[in-house]
């Protein structure tokens, strides 16, 4: 090439490179995610993974086969596209089965949609409903992701805490303890509210929701003609008779709420991300237009087996082999397990009502941990990073589920999932049971 070639070409490489911003504004401050680092940690040093929330068990073995017969039966329609809002045999069995929970006719096709997991429905929400300048009141902890689909819809995420109250003489913490203050949840809705969001049960603490609590956030909800978003996906792990409230059961509260739920917690089986919303027809009908205009279509074959799967499981709702209650009985003691083996060790367990979930209190461990001299980082997240390093055992700091300002509050406490096989909770008892030990040495 010539000099003239040669320099009109590096011309062109120079032009090509952009340097004009290309992230949009919304993205801004929502980038960051802590599953990234945590599943890296756990990836890297976990001999027993209890931080991420799914079962490393198998969902049951009818779900299964329906899911086979659907792959490779003779209807091979069930490889194709199906009904943008929901495969027909679903959003039918689902009408009927919600439709008994809420004490009313649900139509298929206006009263329910299928998402791509509980996660997509969250987004659609946010997408359908929240303009600039909205407010969007969260419960914390929450689920992670609310706050940052919030902001980018364009809303401002508004916070109230639940506030954890000492249990009676002689009880053990349970996640009924943290409680909301009644005037604290007024003073959090303005004229510019326009949606709050409800976890029942509650990731990551395992709370239910009581009625009175449900009435308190209806009433005001009513009052100040606000929305409810409610997250409902661990409906049927509730544990020691406690029961799940629906809060579009209560009066007015129908034709303001959208519930969300999945069959990934329903059925255990998480990677499946079949979910769905069910509300009435003049909140959903928005919901279609931001489904239809980005995801449009979840996967038919998943559809059809958690059809079959909820007719099984209507057919036995009140026999004994009902999976749902047996998931729930099987999870219990699960639960129960964990708990044993956390206090074995000295921590502090808050014995959840629901979930997936269990909150340890750990600050008797404070002095196990490195200090971090001029680090903002709160206490919780450096145990967490210092126990799957050192002890070969993964969990999820609590912090992770609140707003930045408030990441301190609850700094003591982290997360344990305890929906494991038996033998990865016994493999969990072993590292507790070395650790105490080590504690116990002089």
């Amino acid at each position: 090439l010539t000099a003239f070639e040669e320099s009109f070409k590096f011309s062109l490489h120079l032009q090509a490179k952009m340097s004009r911003p290309v992230q949009a504004r919304r993205l801004e401050g929502v980038d960051q995610n802590i599953w990234l680092e945590f599943v890296k940690l756990a990836a890297t040093h976990a001999t027993v993974n209890l931080g991420q929330g799914f079962p490393d068990f198998p969902p049951p073995a009818f779900l299964r086969e329906a899911f086979v017969r659907a792959v490779d039966g003779e209807n091979h329609m069930l490889h194709q596209y199906t009904r943008a809002f929901g495969h027909p045999p679903l959003v039918k069995i689902l009408a009927e089965f919600f439709g008994k929970l809420l004490g009313r006719e649900l139509d298929p096709l206006n009263n329910v949609m299928v998402t791509v997991g509980a996660y997509q429905a969250l987004f659609c929400c946010f997408q359908a409903f929240v303009d600039e300048g909205d407010e969007v009141i969260i419960i914390e902890p929450f689920f992670d992701c609310y706050e940052p689909m919030v902001k980018m819809a364009g809303g401002t995420p508004v916070f109230v805490p639940l506030r954890l109250k000492a249990p009676g003489a002689g009880k053990p913490m349970s996640s009924a303890d943290w409680q909301l203050d009644p005037a604290e949840l007024a003073s959090k809705f303005s004229k510019r509210t326009k949606a709050l969001v409800l976890n029942s049960p509650n990731n990551p603490l395992g709370k239910v929701f009581g009625r009175g609590e449900l009435q308190l956030i209806a009433e005001l909800c009513i009052k100040h003609d606000v929305l409810c978003i409610s997250d409902e996906v661990y409906e049927w792990l509730v544990y020691d008779g406690k029961e799940h409230i629906r809060i579009a059961s209560l009066p007015g509260m129908w034709e303001r709420t959208v519930s969300i739920s999945s069959a990934g917690k329903t059925f255990s089986a998480t990677g499946w991300k079949v979910g769905w919303t069910v509300g009435p027809s003049r909140l959903l009908r928005h919901l279609h237009t931001v489904h239809q205009n980005s995801v449009y279509h979840c996967a038919t074959a998943a559809q059809e087996a958690v059809a079959m799967g909820f007719r099984r499981e209507l057919e036995h709702r009140e026999q004994a082999d009902s999976y749902l209650t047996h998931l729930a009985r099987e999870l219990q003691g699960k639960r129960d397990r964990l708990v044993r083996s956390l206090e074995a060790v000295g921590m502090t367990p808050i014995v959840p009502e629901g979930t997936y979930f269990l909150v340890a209190d750990v600050a008797t461990f404070a002095s196990d941990v490195p200090e971090a001299p001029g680090s903002d980082e709160p206490f919780d997240s450096r145990f967490a990073k210092w126990m799957v390093k050192n002890k070969g055992l993964a969990a999820i700091p609590l912090s992770a589920f609140y707003s930045g300002p408030h990441k301190n509050d609850y700094s003591h406490f982290i997360r344990f999932c305890f929906a494991k096989e038996d033998a990865t909770l016994e493999a969990a008892n072993d590292i507790l049971q070395k650790w105490k030990r080590e504690r116990a040495a002089p």
